[in-house]
């Protein structure tokens, strides 16, 4: 194998397609397959100690299980935030009460998370977020709204960045807050229809939800850390997944060209090449970080930069290689009602995001020329 397996690895990588080729079904239900994952043990790899989580797996073994299932076709997972950016997060800052009250239900596939970073007027610049948590006797009260929230409509807590210290700025006075969505008057959510017909984010709008004390996450003042730590996270082993997911896009773009002839324009022909060659070196760079990010501060922003411009590039391409035919809506299209898109279309339209959410293109380029290249800071704005 190309990741350079050990014999045992090999093995492990047998057990999981048996087991995803057994227990697969198109159209489950998100929240039984993940208690179904859970139950089984395929959650929580590699965070057993303490009794935490399920199985023990090396570095390798996690590898092997992303990447099997995301090459089995399995259903897209609701309990990846909890599992690929809390869970990790609540180990590196989470207290002992923290780590066995939240680590075990994410493990068994019991309770989903969204993450409540971004905000209107603040976007990908979470230094500049507003949303208030004010101290009561019990715990805290927290008012403001976070937008582009994934998967707010199912979680059933969200883990908030928000200014515990009234009129500090920036990276200062922020904490890690973990609330519960279940906050009826308190809490809404408002789904955000896409231009691809489907409600993928949210806004969510805190009125007074409450927060306990002990839910805090690093220390109430610590948050711009804790934060960052968890950013780190989300480059991890999901990456590696992620780009079986990418080749197999890729595989249908190549296969339309072929079909309909548009390989033989040289110009389509390139850009196919180039896609490919591109996707083999967001590989050969994801292997090459795995587990090391912490050495390489900008590790995370390049391999944000390569992955969203090689996808709103493969998007934009696909609907280059179908031709005037990509531009034909779906039958029975109205405005008013959703509509079901063609794999390109979808693919065209939905990546042109790529670039923007989970950290904009522009704050990557500034984090890697601050904190790797050393060069001076960006003014910011005087605050009003």
């Amino acid at each position: 194998m190309e990741f350079g397996f050990a014999p045992e690895d090999e093995e492990f990588r047998r057990e999981v397609r048996g087991w995803l080729a057994a227990h697969v079904e198109s159209g489950v239900d998100r929240r039984s397959w993940e208690r179904t994952l859970g139950a089984d043990g395929w959650i929580g790899l590699g965070w057993a100690e303490g009794g935490y989580g399920n199985r023990t797996a090396t570095l390798t073994q996690q590898v092997a299980w992303a990447e099997e299932y995301a090459r089995s076709g399995a259903p897209p997972r609701s309990g990846h935030i909890g599992e690929n950016l809390l869970a990790p997060t609540l180990l590196a800052h989470g207290s002992g009460e923290q780590k066995a009250r939240f680590l075990p239900p994410v493990a068994r596939g019991e309770e989903l998370w969204c993450q409540g970073y971004s905000e209107p007027g603040a976007g990908s610049d979470l230094a500049g977020v507003r949303t208030a948590a004010v101290r009561e006797a019990d715990g805290y009260r927290v008012v403001g709204q976070k937008i582009w929230t994934s998967l707010a409509h199912e979680a059933d807590w969200c883990f908030v960045l928000a200014r515990t210290e009234p009129g500090s700025r920036r990276h200062h006075g922020l904490s890690f807050l973990l609330v519960p969505m279940d906050q009826p008057g308190r809490i809404e959510v408002r789904p955000i229809r896409q231009m691809t017909g489907t409600s993928d984010f949210n806004e969510v709008f805190f009125d007074g939800a409450h927060a306990r004390a002990e839910h805090v996450v690093g220390g109430e003042g610590n948050g711009w850390r804790v934060a960052m730590s968890l950013l780190g996270f989300e480059r991890g082993v999901s990456t590696l997944a992620q780009q079986i997911g990418f080749a197999a896009e890729l595989g249908r773009v190549v296969r339309d060209a072929v079909e309909n002839g548009a390989v033989d324009d040289p110009v389509v022909r390139e850009r196919l090449v180039r896609q490919w060659a591109e996707l083999r070196v967001m590989r050969w760079n994801a292997l090459r970080t795995l587990g090391n990010s912490a050495a390489e501060p900008g590790a995370p922003s390049v391999a944000k930069l390569l992955w969203g411009g090689w996808h709103q590039r493969l998007g934009e391409l696909s609907v280059l290689v179908r031709g005037a035919a990509a531009s034909v809506g779906p039958a029975g299209w109205s405005a008013a009602e959703p509509y079901e898109l063609d794999t390109a279309q979808h693919l065209f339209l939905f990546s042109r995001a790529d670039t923007i959410y989970g950290g904009s293109d522009q704050v990557q380029r500034t984090i890697i020329a601050e904190r790797v290249l050393g060069l001076p800071r960006e003014p910011k704005g005087v605050e009003s």
